[in-house]
């Protein structure tokens, strides 16, 4: 069963599916702090369109037309250093999944190279920008990074006022290094606990992995067809067999 199916199928147990306009709203920050190089800039990137133009992220993108994705894309680094690549725009076909993908290409890294890493002003960013998709049913924000927070708020501090019924997701690159020694983990084990223990937000939040900026397309590839599923969705898939990992 292809996954516009499934979804339909599942639209009974979410109640405001079919009268929904926008079924949830999407906004992806990716991390250019001074830690990503340029070319580590252009693997993230271009990753992210490679992503945006493979088959199983656009059927996820378009599997219910009556109800579309706005999608938001933008960059962070410092407290005061968030730069939106695409502002709110309704992915309402291939066609504009290709034009994004175009943009991002030609995107070019802003100048400078601040080390500082600012995550939870990058969240609070991209809360008040999903705060401002009122009217889409769900509001998820994807946060990707290479290391930890060195300066402002700690993200373990954002309370439930703070992020609301946002969720809060994460695309870990390195997930097992302690990147910079300059970083501070906060006593957990490797860049992916900080994460999960920290950052992540909401029922059902969870983190992808990217072994290093070259894995970063397969990465945001695999979380964006999980992100982009509907509540409840996974109990109409089949149980697939054990060690078996989606592509």
């Amino acid at each position: 069963m292809r996954l516009r199916a499934l979804v339909l199928a599942s639209a009974a147990l979410w109640p405001g599916l079919g009268q929904a306009e926008c079924r949830q709203a999407l906004a992806l920050g990716m991390d250019v702090s001074g830690s990503v190089d340029a070319d580590e800039y252009r693997l993230q990137t271009d990753g992210l369109a490679a992503a945006l133009l493979a088959p199983e992220v656009q059927e996820a993108f378009l599997a219910v037309p009556e109800a579309s994705v706005r999608l938001m894309i933008y960059e962070w680094s410092g407290v005061r250093d968030q730069r939106v690549l695409l502002d709110w725009t309704e992915i309402d076909g291939a066609a504009r999944l290709a034009e994004v993908a175009a943009r991002l290409r030609a995107t070019q890294k802003a100048k400078g190279d601040d080390p500082t890493t600012a995550i939870s002003a990058a969240v609070l960013f991209g809360v008040a920008a999903l705060n401002r998709q009122a009217g889409c049913l769900r509001r998820t924000l994807d946060i990707s990074g290479d290391g930890p927070a060195n300066i402002g708020l700690h993200p373990r501090d954002l309370t439930e006022g703070d992020l609301g019924d946002v969720t809060v997701n994460g695309l870990v690159i390195g997930p097992e290094s302690r990147s910079n020694t300059s970083k501070n983990l906060h006593n957990v084990k490797s860049l992916e606990g900080y994460f999960r223990a920290f950052v992540l937000h909401g029922p059902g939040a969870f983190a992808e992995t990217a072994r290093d900026h070259a894995d970063f397309a397969a990465a945001m590839r695999r979380k964006l067809v999980r992100e982009l599923q509907l509540p409840n969705l996974s109990r109409l898939v089949p149980p697939q067999p054990a060690g078996l990992r989606l592509p």
